[in-house]
């Protein structure tokens, strides 16, 4: 899909604050409410705008801590991949997962409590995960950066 430069700004405005009204976009990005409805719906029906959700405060949660997980596979064949992925979203801490092109096969960050909690779910949950050869676990410190990703500027000619 092709994006303007007004579309651009609808997005920005919508990552911004996805809460904001429908006149509310619009007023930011100079457009008429019913303009702005109609782009908004066509941004959804493509599929560029996935769905609305909250950003919830992690530590307010009571998860004090993410620890990133690399997990190398004893097999990259299409069952070995999907036995995987198919598994791993059933991990209730997992919030992200990324296969990857390098050393390990996948990148894995979860939320935990504390050490005991990370103990949990490894013990429950990433030791019974289907072809994992090797997992290596690293606690993070501290988040340092969260923001959304740039809306890509159509290219000058």
């Amino acid at each position: 899909m092709k994006l303007d430069d007004t579309d651009i700004a609808l997005l920005e405005a919508l990552q911004r604050n996805a809460r904001a009204t429908l006149a509310e976009l619009a007023e930011q990005v100079s457009m008429s409410a019913s303009t702005g409805q109609r782009r908004l719906a066509r941004l959804e029906e493509s599929g560029l705008i996935e769905g609305y959700t909250a950003l919830l405060d992690e530590d307010r949660l009571g998860y004090d801590g993410s620890v990133i997980v690399q997990i190398t596979l004893n097999a990259q064949s299409e069952a070995a991949l999907s036995a995987f992925e198919t598994a791993v979203v059933d991990i209730p801490e997992l919030v992200e997962c990324h296969l990857m092109a390098g050393e390990a096969d996948y990148l894995l960050r979860l939320v935990v409590r504390d050490m005991r909690d990370f103990e949990r779910i490894h013990k429950m949950h990433l030791s019974r995960l289907p072809h994992v050869a090797r997992l290596q676990s690293n606690m993070a410190l501290r988040r340092v950066v969260r923001k959304p990703p740039p809306v890509p500027r159509p290219k000058s000619a």
